[in-house]
């Protein structure tokens, strides 16, 4: 399966790179490029590729905003956005993460670990790392502008759901839920869906940070 990209950078040079970088590699189709947020979303509806590569510092419309943009876009539901950045600044990791964004990755990230980042996105997990994660959420999901969870959704999570939940948000893939719980990946992969459905969440990054919104997943400082 050949991995459709678009490129959204206000560099040409660091598009250029990338580029270079993805067509080089097999699997991987570079369908577009956009210089600011606005070009991203045109280009996002107009290929519907598998991953928006975004920029979070861009002229006029910013990466934070055209992914907002993407990802409420019904008709962009298999679109995916890789947030890539030269700043690692907690704040803008979060408001990715809640923008919809399905990862995040510094621009110095080694060429090999940004196609594995691609190709991890692409198969619909969430590149987080828990660590990383737990720290962020424990300091920025306690301010009350932050909660937007639907309390009613969060009452309707079984038990079996919130521990599932909890996997997740651990950084657990399906197959290590499903031996940690000693039940098949079909059904960890079942439970994952449900809870997805019943929470409103994107994809997997997003059910992490709603996870840690709604309190159903505590965050342990370190």
């Amino acid at each position: 399966m050949t991995i459709r990209v678009v490129l959204a950078d206000d560099q040409a040079l660091v598009r250029a790179g990338f580029r270079v970088l993805l067509e080089t590699e097999d699997g991987f189709e570079v369908c577009a490029e956009a210089g600011d947020g606005e070009q991203a979303v045109a280009a996002a509806v107009e290929h519907e590729p598998d991953i928006v590569v975004m920029d979070v510092r861009m002229p006029g419309v910013d990466g934070l905003e055209a992914t907002r943009r993407i990802t409420a876009n019904p008709e962009l539901a298999g679109v995916k956005v890789l947030v890539l950045t030269t700043f690692d600044v907690d704040e803008y990791v979060y408001e990715a993460l809640r923008a919809g964004a399905s990862g995040f990755l510094l621009k110095d990230t080694d060429p090999v670990e940004l196609l594995r980042a691609l190709k991890v996105v692409a198969a619909g997990e969430a590149l987080l790392a828990p660590t990383v994660t737990r720290r962020l959420i424990a300091e920025f999901v306690d301010r009350p502008e932050n909660r937007r969870i639907d309390v009613s959704a969060v009452r309707e999570i079984t038990d079996r759901e919130r521990e599932v939940l909890g996997l997740v948000a651990g950084g657990m893939s399906n197959d290590e839920i499903a031996a940690h719980l000693v039940i098949s990946t079909a059904t960890a992969r079942t439970h994952v869906s449900r809870i997805m459905t019943k929470i409103g969440a994107r994809d997997r990054a997003q059910l992490v940070v709603l996870a840690y919104e709604s309190g159903l997943v505590s965050p342990r400082r370190p």
